[in-house]
């Protein structure tokens, strides 16, 4: 399992990245039957599909797009899994609310949303974890970071109070699931980062060190050779 979790193995990377944006998917459709209020950026979701009249997938592979058009002035970048991510989560927590039920009563409510907020953090470690290009949402935040030199918390917080407000107006589903996604989704995908195995230093960069370390000890190890 640990290898399959760590491979530079391009073919099992994308495998991880799937199942991640599937997991990711799912998790958003539970946390949304669980009917307590649903993440800042899923409240906006809703909001526009209840506007608009489209599906809850729909509203947010168009809120991805616009998201992703924000990246240009910022000078982000995309990969693949940050596109992959932009039209798949729709798509997947569409399937999940057309599978899932909805419940009415609290205790099956609140189950089904801790078990979307722990897939989601699973879910999250798996996609990250396959190095193939942040989702949108979260290039947009380090873009701001980047561009104004203020610190993460402050410009993730405004932007997710932003879109929370905007989504609730909207006719979004913001509740007490709200306020325990924002207290407890950071913790919880620590914790799957850790069990996952998922390492968010610079590869590239560890790379180039071990290759300077290397040519600096080859003369030094030539000289050995030669003396012995």
């Amino acid at each position: 399992m640990k290898t399959f979790l760590t491979t530079e193995n391009l073919v099992l990377r994308l495998i991880r990245l799937f199942l991640g944006l599937l997991a990711y998917g799912i998790a958003i459709a539970l946390m949304i039957r669980g009917n307590l209020g649903a993440s800042p950026w899923d409240v906006f979701g809703q909001g526009l599909a209840h506007t608009t009249g489209l599906s809850f997938g729909t509203c947010t592979i168009l809120i991805s797009g616009a998201v992703l058009l924000l990246w240009i002035p910022l000078k982000q970048m995309p990969g693949f899994g940050t596109l992959a991510n932009a039209v798949l989560i729709g798509f997947f927590a569409d399937a999940g609310l057309s599978l899932i039920p909805a419940q009415h009563n609290l205790l099956w409510e609140a189950l089904m949303f801790l078990a979307g907020l722990l897939l989601l953090a699973f879910a999250t470690a798996l996609y990250v974890g396959a190095r193939l290009g942040p989702g949108p949402r979260d290039g947009l935040m380090t873009g701001l970071v980047r561009r104004t030199g203020r610190p993460v918390w402050m410009i993730r917080t405004g932007i997710e109070v932003s879109v929370v407000v905007i989504g609730f107006f909207l006719g979004g589903v913001a509740g007490i699931g709200t306020l325990i996604f924002a207290l407890g989704i950071g913790p919880i995908t620590q914790i799957a980062f850790r069990l996952l195995f998922v390492d968010l230093k610079p590869r590239q960069r560890a790379a180039k060190k071990t290759r300077e370390t290397e040519e600096a000890e080859a003369p030094a190890a030539g000289l050995a050779a030669e003396s012995a």
